[in-house]
Order: structure tokens, then C-alpha cells, then sequence
């Protein structure tokens, strides 16, 4: 059962195997031009695992003073749409045991798409799909970093801009799911109100009244979007009976 899962997990996860070992190779790179050893990036990739903010991690380990607040609240902004997530796979990680504290642990952005878009194969526990899709794509981003931050004793060259590949990475999944989904709402409603809030707030305060409209603007749209009707037994019985 578990081999099996494995093998269907592995084919999803190869794309976001280049991806994450592109990315990963980065913050590599720029943990160690920030002068820090290669088991900063191995460890903080191994129990962080949160890319984005592992990047910003960096930056607060160079400061004069440890302020545990300001990285606690820095922490909940850069990941709040984790919270989202989390709720929309409620019930895929029912019931699921052992198994449950590490798929939320190690849910990342390309994990979710993967949980969120992919059926689980025929003939193959759902549980351990999830599980193997979770540790393949952690173990990229381990093996990613790693591999970065030991070439950085190596190779030497100018980091400056490298955390943006965080962000390309995040306009390349929306363009993504663009493309996949019919249904482009969502995304015109998230990238509107983003915008809006960025203006009026500004970039050191947008982030969390900006999720929280959005979630607001879903309510509403879904309380205006008719709910579909399934079909009566009287119907599909009429309808089996049609030749």
C-alpha cells in the first residue's frame, strides 16, 4: 500500500522537484552570503518550512536585538494564507491519524495545489498519497537548500535580489491556476482587493485587512451564487429507464 502511494505521488511532485531545488539552491545561497553556515539552511528547512519566511528569518537573525513579537506577527502576515488552507482541506485530512500533524506541518503553497487539484488515484489510500506528495516536495526544499548553502563556500557572487524568486514562484502559481479554473472571480475579486488594500494601507500594513476582505467577499459571493440542485431519485430512476 505505502509503495504503491509512494509511486503515484511521485509523478505530481517531479515539476515542483525543479522548482524547489531551484528555490531552495537560492536561499542556500543567500543564507550563506549572509555569512551563516550551511545547517542554518538544512535545519531551518527541515522544522521552518515555510520558504518566504524563511528568507525573512535570515534578516532577523542578523538583528542587534532578538524581538520574539515582531518576529511572531511577521510570521502570522507573511503566512496568513495558510489559514485559508487549511480550512478548505478540513475534510481531506480527516480522520487520517498520525499522519494529520505532519500533512499540516508541511503544508507549502505547491503541496496545497497539488491536495486541492489532484484526485487520488484509483486503488490508492488517499492518507498516504498526501503523505508522500508532503514528504517528497519537504525533501526537494531540504536537499534544495542544502545543496545551495554548500556550494556558497564554493561559488561567490552578488545575491543582491535573489528572495524575489519567492515571488516569481507565487506569479507563476496564479498564472497557473488562471489557466486551469473557468471560474476567474476568485482571482479578479483576491488581486482587486490586494491592490485596493495596498494603496490605502500601505505595504508594511496591507496584508491581513486584506485577507479578511477577501474572505468577507467570498461569503457574500457564495451566498449569492445559486447552490446546485442534485438530481431526485424519481429523475435518475426516469432516466435509467430511457433506452
Amino acid at each position: 500500500m505505502k509503495t504503491k502511494a509512494f509511486r503515484a505521488a511521485l509523478p505530481y511532485t517531479l515539476p515542483i522537484c525543479v522548482g524547489f531545488l531551484f528555490l531552495g539552491m537560492s536561499y542556500g545561497f543567500f543564507m550563506r552570503s549572509q555569512g551563516f553556515s550551511f545547517v542554518y539552511p538544512l535545519l531551518m528547512s527541515l522544522f521552518i518550512f515555510a520558504g518566504s519566511m524563511e528568507f525573512v528569518t535570515a534578516n532577523l537573525l542578523l538583528l542587534p536585538t532578538f524581538q520574539p513579537v515582531h518576529a511572531f506577527l511577521l510570521t502570522i502576515m507573511v503566512n496568513a494564507r495558510h489559514l485559508f488552507y487549511g480550512l478548505s482541506l478540513l475534510d481531506k485530512f480527516k480522520n487520517l491519524g498520525w499522519k494529520k500533524p505532519y500533512l499540516i506541518f508541511g503544508l507549502c503553497d505547491e503541496t496545497f495545489s497539488i491536495h486541492c487539484t489532484v484526485d487520488t488515484p484509483e486503488g490508492v489510500d488517499p492518507g498516504w498519497f498526501m503523505f508522500f506528495v508532503t514528504v517528497l516536495n519537504q525533501a526537494y526544499w531540504v536537499a534544495g537548500a542544502t545543496a545551495g548553502a554548500l556550494l556558497g563556500y564554493i561559488i561567490h557572487f552578488n545575491t543582491k535580489g535573489i528572495e524575489f524568486v519567492m515571488t516569481a514562484l507565487f506569479v507563476v502559481m496564479f498564472v497557473s491556476q488562471w489557466e486551469v479554473n473557468e471560474d476567474h472571480r476568485p482571482a479578479v475579486i483576491g488581486a482587486a482587493v490586494t491592490m485596493l488594500c495596498l494603496l490605502v494601507l500601505g505595504s508594511d500594513h496591507f496584508l491581513l485587512p486584506a485577507m479578511a476582505l477577501i474572505v468577507v467577499c467570498f461569503l457574500f459571493m457564495r451566498r449569492l451564487t445559486p447552490a446546485k440542485k442534485a438530481p431526485s431519485d424519481h429523475t435518475l430512476t426516469r432516466k435509467e429507464e430511457t433506452p
